[in-house]
């Protein structure tokens, strides 16, 4: 990257929407806090990357599905807890708008996000403890059905938000939790859009217009979302972004459509990291945010659009639905 790029990305607050970086470190047993030749991210990664906020998704097996679902996430949040043992001033949480007001372009937090409504277990009660727990963002469902919606490989149905759907767009509006409706079909992202009272985010998704995929936002989702006050987190993916071979060019042109349709106040980025089995050549890795500011800013892109889309835009999502305050100890 040219150096001349470096002082410029280090100005802005990056924030990345979606990694699955917990789960891979659960299973491949390997540190957070040192480099990893295996992964996509890490702590000497995250830095190198000058990333300020990463949201940490906590994704379900499909083992743990219908029943199990919410012991696994504890298990998992356990796994987390103990990662951050006597190194919280390091990563702090995000848990309100207070924390929001703290982020500075030489910090780093996280915000604890669930991949998948089969958490609850039919119970919107569990939502309550789970945001006690820390957690402030959610995805209704994963690829398939559960009891809130149907999922985006649910191809055949054209269900929308059920009974408990609803009341957990809710109660997620009442607490100050993101709702996140990557993997939701286009009958469930129509129902939350009709319902919610807060913006909501496509945290790890892409343009349809670009690439036709179950997983990807049509040019009247991107309208709605610029509506609500919402965003959507640009994927990494090279299946979602539609070329090969993929480099950083593609994601540059998903973030520019996107920003086209729904402007430039409402795009992103949202890896997926840790998720996806391909990445783009040039975003291999979390070191390589700085490439994609470059590459941007090469694109005619102006520094404060560079920003926005950045991370200026999910913060301001966040300061719109997160609490005011939290006394939660983190």
């Amino acid at each position: 990257m040219d150096t001349d790029f470096s002082p410029l990305h280090e100005q802005m607050i990056v924030v990345d929407g979606h990694c699955d970086t917990i789960l891979e470190l659960y299973h491949k047993k390997r540190s957070f806090w040192d480099y990893n030749k295996e992964g996509h991210l890490d702590w000497p990664r995250l830095q190198a990357g000058k990333v300020n906020l990463q949201f940490f998704a906590f994704y379900i097996e499909p083992e743990y599905k219908p029943s199990g679902a919410l012991s696994r996430v504890l298990e998992l949040l356990a796994y987390f807890q103990d990662i951050r043992q006597d190194r919280k001033d390091k990563l702090s949480l995000i848990l309100s708008r207070e924390d929001i007001t703290k982020l500075h372009p030489h910090t780093a937090s996280a915000l604890l996000a669930i991949e998948g409504g089969e958490v609850l277990e039919g119970k919107v009660s569990a939502l309550r403890f789970l945001f006690q727990l820390g957690f402030r963002s959610m995805t209704l469902t994963w690829n398939q059905r559960n009891q809130l919606a149907d999922g985006a490989w649910e191809k055949e149905n054209k269900g929308g938000l059920t009974v408990l759907g609803r009341q957990v767009v809710q109660e997620m509006n009442t607490l100050g939790m993101l709702i996140d409706v990557s993997h939701l079909n286009e009958a469930g992202f129509w129902d939350v859009l009709s319902r919610t009272q807060r913006p909501v985010a496509a945290t790890h998704s892409c343009c349809r217009a670009l690439k036709e995929h179950p997983r990807n936002l049509s040019n009247d989702q991107l309208r709605a979302l610029r509506d609500n006050g919402g965003i959507i987190g640009i994927n990494f993916y090279p299946d979602f972004l539609g070329q090969t071979p993929c480099t950083l060019l593609r994601v540059a042109e998903h973030l520019e459509h996107a920003a086209s349709i729904a402007g430039i106040d409402h795009v992103g980025l949202g890896s997926d990291f840790d998720g996806i089995s391909l990445t783009p050549q040039g975003l291999s890795s979390a070191a390589d945010f700085p490439h994609l500011t470059e590459v941007l800013v090469k694109r005619g892109w102006k520094q404060e659009e560079v920003a926005k889309a950045m991370g200026g835009n999910f913060i301001r999502v966040l300061q719109n639905v997160l609490p005011q305050s939290q006394t939660l100890q983190n």
